[in-house]
């Protein structure tokens, strides 16, 4: 059995066929024990998502991720772009995660 992160890849790229597929294991990030698969960013660039929202593009990602989701994977980051979007500037640009805040999901002021 593999890891998780290669499942994620092997499952996104099956269903997009993409350009560029980015898959990151951000778990260290996070309030977690070592070595866990819990949070993931993706990027996927792929001509599966010409004409579709980016509402309805992290749809299809999160149905193919339904596996994972419902068996341990807590927080997936998604990035979806077309080749087009992805050949422009701001296209291939992919925002940096927040910090993790902790389970209680706000930072007390020190």
């Amino acid at each position: 059995m593999g890891t998780r992160h290669d499942a994620i890849v092997l499952k996104l790229t099956e269903a997009f066929a993409p350009d560029v597929l980015r898959v990151e294991n951000e778990s260290k990030n996070h309030s977690v024990p070592a070595g866990s698969e819990t949070h993931f960013k993706v990027v996927v660039v792929s001509s599966a998502f010409e004409g579709v929202s980016r509402v309805d593009r992290h749809r299809k990602v999160n149905a193919v991720l339904a596996g994972e989701l419902s068996s341990g994977l807590h927080a997936l980051t998604i990035t979806s772009r077309t080749p087009a979007e992805w050949a422009t500037t701001e296209g291939a640009v992919v925002a940096e995660s927040p910090p993790c805040l902790g389970g209680g999901g706000s930072k007390a002021a020190s």
